[in-house]
């Protein structure tokens, strides 16, 4: 494995050596990004969880994106290998390298004093996700600084975050919540992953690092929706502004995954996906969709129009929606779509309890 880039977080200049390093330079001989009709889509992984997230979707999808990791934990920060991928530490005056002890307004002041590595690292993107589990130090109190930097440079941004398990206990959930509020301030999207309702979709006696993993592909197959509908080439081009413009609508947003075999493999998909979100609101009255369809060499268009109706149908009557396919060889007559809906009505009921019977008959 190839050691990933390490940019000092004192780093301030473009001009100097250090954007060669970090690979952001905005020359086509060296960024392939920059290419025209390519949208320049980066992930940043914060802290502990969205670092293990990001490292998990760069080996997964090494192509078509930028990953950032960046951290307070130094040793963490030098496990990370990959190439391409840039490694910003936080806070090293601060905390020593020794994380930031479960203080968000620790990871807060670890990432004010990186902002310029992080907006050097960040300058030309066209999305940015943020990636990071709520509840600790860093991941909380920094991620919020990392999207208002990425927002400064003019790109269209997105945290997919997750939430503590509930025996985590309620401070950990208190601390999430509250970094929820100031990071949902300074994102365009805010797309919540439950890890009690993820916890739902492994076997009985999977372990602890079963379950994250499943966790780490919901984000994944998050950002992947986007990635494939944006820049992987199709029978429909889509517009980057339509596809900012379906992520920046106001109200509530959900992902969600289903998946379905056989014959109508596609609409099972559709339905399962309609039927569960993450999350604990409904598809119903979405006003923008984004979603991916995912199945074996053999699966027809017909099938995807179907499915494309059946979510059509479940939204706002003028909603956009745009799709992504994806054929992968093993699926045979699987198919699996992940949706990404917008402008959801907040004032839609929620329904409290998750659904893991149902979860786990359609898990992969």
């Amino acid at each position: 494995m190839t050691e990933a880039s390490m940019v000092p977080e004192e780093a301030v200049a473009p001009q100097k050596s250090t954007r060669a390093k970090t690979k952001v330079s905005r020359s086509p001989k060296k960024e392939v990004k920059a290419k025209m009709g390519v949208a320049n889509i980066t992930v940043v992984g914060v802290g502990g969880g969205g670092c293990n997230t990001v490292q998990r979707l760069r080996q997964e999808h090494p192509e078509g994106m930028n990953f950032i990791c960046c951290n307070t934990d130094a040793k963490a920060l030098q496990s990370i290998r990959g190439e391409g991928l840039i490694v910003i530490p936080l806070g090293q005056t601060l905390t020593k390298g020794f994380g930031a002890g479960g203080d968000p307004k620790v990871g807060e002041e670890a990432a004010l004093s990186g902002r310029n590595a992080l907006r050097q690292a960040l300058s030309g993107s066209d999305i940015v996700f943020v990636c990071s589990g709520m509840g600790g130090g860093t991941g909380t109190g920094a991620a919020p600084v990392v999207a208002e930097i990425a927002k400064s440079v003019g790109a269209l941004t997105v945290a997919m975050v997750t939430l503590p398990f509930s025996w985590e206990g309620h401070r950990r959930m208190e601390t999430a919540l509250s970094g929820l509020s100031r990071l949902r301030a300074n994102v365009d999207n805010l797309i919540l992953v439950h890890n009690d309702l993820m916890a739902s979709l492994a076997p009985s006696n999977a372990t602890m690092a079963e379950a994250f993993r499943i966790t780490d592909e919901a984000v994944t197959e998050g950002v992947m929706v986007v990635n494939e509908v944006v820049n992987q080439p199709g029978e429909i081009n889509v517009d980057l502004a339509d596809v900012k413009a379906i992520l920046a609508l106001p109200g509530e947003s959900l992902m969600s995954i289903g998946q379905g075999s056989g014959k109508d493999a596609a609409v099972q998909a559709a339905e399962n996906a309609i039927k569960n979100p993450l999350l604990d609101i409904s598809i119903n009255g979405a006003k923008g969709v984004l979603f991916s369809v995912k199945g074996g060499q053999q699966m027809t268009l017909a099938q995807v129009n179907a499915a494309g109706r059946k979510i059509s149908q479940a939204v706002d009557p003028d909603a956009m929606i745009f799709f992504g396919m994806n054929l992968k060889s093993g699926m045979e007559d699987k198919v699996r779509i992940t949706i990404i809906a917008t402008g959801i009505p907040e004032s839609q009921p929620k329904t409290r309890q998750p659904k893991p019977a149902v979860w786990k008959q359609h898990a992969t």
